[in-house]
């Protein structure tokens, strides 16, 4: 069997590479040693036919026009804006911390100017940024630090945030205004009938054949290919040769309800109580109307599936040292988190697979960023 391309996962990365090249006319071949497509993607319904995200929640947002261009031609879109609780001492509180957030848990009335004057009085000041706790407490004060951040962190990385890179807490800014949405880019959707019918729709073209619970070291003897894509870990795919990367993975417990709603948002964290950091309610997401709910509670662990590259300057520089060898090999090409070893949005993974079918077909890289609706 001879395809132009093989490509190893069926999630954001693979599959959109393989819809471009396919229709580009080339033969590809999609394998993943899962038993369906979609990456961590992918949805289904559980035992109550509740829609679930069987990996945890992921929530469509981007300002890039092209990857919605692209994705849109595979998927309605439902409108949907995150919202996030933080459980603090007993208390539901908005979280990224907004001016509400603290107004409520401090029994204030400060205005935006009291709050952005506040932070600068309780910031720490430091030289040069370089832990996640260097990047909250230089602009929120250490109370806050402590009640939002440290615990949450320390569970989730099983580190202290002073032993975490700063781009991590960088992740979740602090507000001064009441804006209560996680995200804040001018698009936030969900796919209308869920990611994995979105998937279906991008693999289904006749010079993609897809092979789902089958692993790429079993096939990649006998599977006769010009190019591969490669989408898992990179450290994997060199068979650990410099020492496995560090991963933080994720174990769910389930559970469902005889309710239509159980909490007030889609998702509750909890940074200070239990061994779980937080509890996801799928209908939020979907929208789906049921007279039952489902929930997800997430317990991070240090093996499993890998999830999350862990952002610490020893590991950088260990997939350096990978990163050298996929260089020697331009026959091979390492695209999405996993391979590339860093926090890939959803959205980016898209725009880093669309530019690589770019280069691939021989077209010219674009990438246009929409404004800010006013």
């Amino acid at each position: 069997m001879y395809v132009d391309h093989l490509v190893v996962g069926a999630g954001f990365s693979g599959s959109v590479v393989a819809e471009r090249l396919a229709q580009a006319g080339r033969r590809v071949l999609v394998v993943d040693r899962r038993p369906h497509i979609g990456g961590n993607a992918y949805d289904e319904p559980d035992e109550a036919g509740v829609m679930i995200h069987v990996y945890g929640p992921h929530i469509f947002h981007t300002n890039s026009a092209r990857v919605v261009e692209y994705l849109s031609g595979f998927t309605a879109w439902r409108p949907y804006e995150h919202r996030v609780l933080a459980s603090i001492d007993g208390r539901l509180l908005p979280f990224p911390i907004n001016l509400d957030t603290v107004n409520r848990l401090y029994g204030w009335e400060l205005t935006s100017e009291e709050l952005e004057q506040y932070f600068e009085q309780v910031a720490e000041p430091v030289h040069v940024c370089r832990t996640s706790e260097d990047a909250v407490v230089s602009k929120i004060g250490r109370d806050l630090y402590e009640r939002f951040f440290l615990g949450y962190t320390r569970k989730q990385w099983g580190m202290d945030p002073s032993m975490l890179d700063a781009s991590v807490a960088a992740r979740v800014p602090a507000r001064t205004n009441r804006d209560d949405r996680y995200f804040t880019d001018w698009f936030q959707s969900m796919p209308a009938e869920g990611y994995t019918a979105m998937f279906r729709r991008i693999l289904d073209h006749p010079n993609i054949t897809v092979e789902v619970g089958t692993d790429f070291r079993d096939i990649r003897r006998s599977v006769d290919y010009g190019h591969l894509v490669f989408t898992g870990p990179i450290d994997e795919f060199y068979d650990h040769r410099y020492e496995p990367l560090p991963y933080r993975s994720l174990e769910f417990r389930r559970e469902i309800h005889d309710v239509v709603q159980f909490q007030p948002v889609g998702t509750v964290n909890y940074p200070n109580d239990h061994d779980y950091t937080r509890v996801t309610e799928f209908k939020h997401l979907t929208g789906q109307v049921h007279d039952r709910t489902s929930l997800a509670y997430e317990y991070p662990r240090s093996e499993g599936e890998p999830f999350y590259p862990v952002p610490r300057p020893e590991n950088a520089l260990r997939y350096k040292r990978y990163r050298t060898l996929a260089d020697d090999m331009p026959e091979v090409d390492f695209i999405g988190r996993l391979a590339s070893y860093r926090y890939y949005n959803m959205d980016q993974v898209v725009a880093q697979a669309l530019t690589l079918a770019d280069r691939l077909i021989g077209r010219r890289q674009r990438d246009v960023v929409a404004p800010q609706p006013a």
